[in-house]
């Protein structure tokens, strides 16, 4: 069994810990919690540097891209202030961009390309139709952020084209991309759209999505 397992059932207990938190409003606790589960998740990509196979570019870009969601994770502990949701938004950014110039670095332009842009792109177009009048002063940061992150949900379907990705990792890394993808989007309706209920479950989303992507680093064959 690949090292990076082991984290799992630590994992799973501290992301239940953290979602009961922030369902009862424990802030304190969440204040612990949340980068405690990040933490977890960065060291499932160090548990790769071990395996016999491995790929230091792909381990290095995912872990600086999820040092830096380290940091957003902190800021947007306070997103209620208009600063720390801002930096919190600009940190994911650079995060997204890390993940992005390494699935692009590694994978490669196929045919598919153009309709994964295609479905991202009218799926962005719709969503900021829906959160427009709320933007406000974030209209231009929360369009460049759709940007990025469509773009890096395309890269991570590349993989899937690259000789230098098995297909059971291809899976890993677009189904991760694409649930990071999506906590996004509920983080973004929360706030810009109207509350939501269920809320939380974009914390799910969010890690299980990090923690694929990271799972990868360590399924590189000779």
């Amino acid at each position: 069994m690949k090292l990076a397992f082991y984290s799992v059932p630590v994992l799973v207990v501290v992301l239940s810990l953290l979602i009961r938190a922030a369902v009862l409003g424990r802030r304190r606790q969440v204040y612990f919690l949340k980068p405690v589960s990040t933490l977890l998740v960065i060291a499932v990509v160090l548990l790769s540097l071990p395996e016999p196979e491995k790929n230091l570019t792909y381990t290095i870009g995912v872990g600086i891209g999820l040092v830096l969601s380290l940091g957003g994770d902190i800021a947007l502990m306070f997103e209620d202030r208009r600063d720390a949701f801002a930096l919190g938004l600009g940190l994911f950014l650079l995060a997204h961009v890390a993940y992005t110039f390494v699935f692009t670095l590694l994978g490669r332009v196929s045919a598919w390309d153009s309709l994964s842009i295609a479905v991202l792109l009218a799926t962005a177009i719709a969503f900021y139709a829906l959160i427009r009048p709320n933007l406000g002063k974030m209209r231009v940061p929360v369009i460049a952020y759709m940007i990025v992150i469509s773009l890096m949900v395309s890269r991570a379907a590349s993989t899937f084209a690259s000789p230098k990705f098995d297909s059971e990792q291809a899976w890993m890394i677009i189904v991760g991309a694409v649930l990071f993808y999506l906590s996004d989007v509920i983080l973004a309706a929360n706030r810009f759209w109207k509350p939501w209920r269920y809320r939380r479950v974009g914390l799910i989303s969010y890690y299980i999505g990090q923690f694929l992507i990271a799972l990868a680093a360590s399924y590189f064959a000779s």
